[in-house]
Parts: structure tokens; sequence; C-alpha cells
């Protein structure tokens, strides 16, 4: 009998991390708007936040904001509505996407049973949050 190759990283757990030019200012933001719970700040320019049962690692970059693309993403699940709320509240203002043919109301975007909303960071890393 052959034993299947174990894949080097499938069960291996990951992190997301960004890079932001202002720790201080990046510190407020996550933890403070976001309310993410810092894990450490051991290693000098890098934070690491709890995020579930993952992490987020904001380390200091002179390239910091230069992603266009999305950097992290969470899944609100049936607590979406109420997250989407607290951040609207805590002065976060949602990105609108019109390309992705989607309903948009009040910057929730909408497709079926499918909901979702995008903000940047004052870094201007892409960050999303949907009803996965």
């Amino acid at each position: 009998m052959m034993l299947k190759e174990k894949l080097l990283l499938r069960d291996r757990p990951s992190s997301a991390i960004v890079a932001v030019a202002d720790l201080d200012r990046a510190r407020d933001f996550y933890a403070e708007t976001l309310g993410l719970e810092t894990i450490t700040e051991a290693e000098e320019g890098v934070l690491t936040f709890r995020t579930g049962d993952t992490q987020l690692v904001v380390y200091e970059s002179e390239f910091a904001g230069t992603n266009k693309a999305n950097a992290v993403v969470w899944n609100g699940g049936s607590d979406f509505d109420a997250i989407a709320g607290q951040l609207r509240e805590k002065g976060v203002e949602f990105e609108v996407y019109p390309d992705l043919g989607m309903d948009i109301a009040n910057g929730i975007h909408r497709s079926g049973s499918f909901k979702a909303v995008w903000f940047k960071d004052p870094d201007g890393n892409v960050l999303h949050v949907a009803n996965m």
C-alpha cells in the first residue's frame, strides 16, 4: 500500500500580513477601530493581533498601501449586519465597487444571500468582511 505524501502546507495554520507606514496609527486603527486584541509587540516594527483562530501581523514597510487587492478578509457570518453597523459607527467608510455587478446600498454589496463590505486602513490596504 502506497502512503499519500502530505502536502507541506495543507495542515499548517496561516496568518494575514499587512504593511503599514506608521505603527502607532495602525495600532489605533486595528485595536481601537476594528477591536482586535494585540497578541504581541515583541519585535520592533511589528504588531500581531488575534482575529478569530488566526493572527494578523502588521509591520512597518516603505511599501505600505501599494497593494490594490484585498489584503485581509473576515467571515462575518450571521453577525455581518451587526459588524457592518459597528464599523460604520466607528467612522469606517465603505468602498463601493459597482463593476462587481452587485446591488449596493449604504456601502453594502449584495448578490443573492451574499453580503460584503470593503474598506481601507489608514495606509490604503483593502480590508473586507463578508457573510460567507
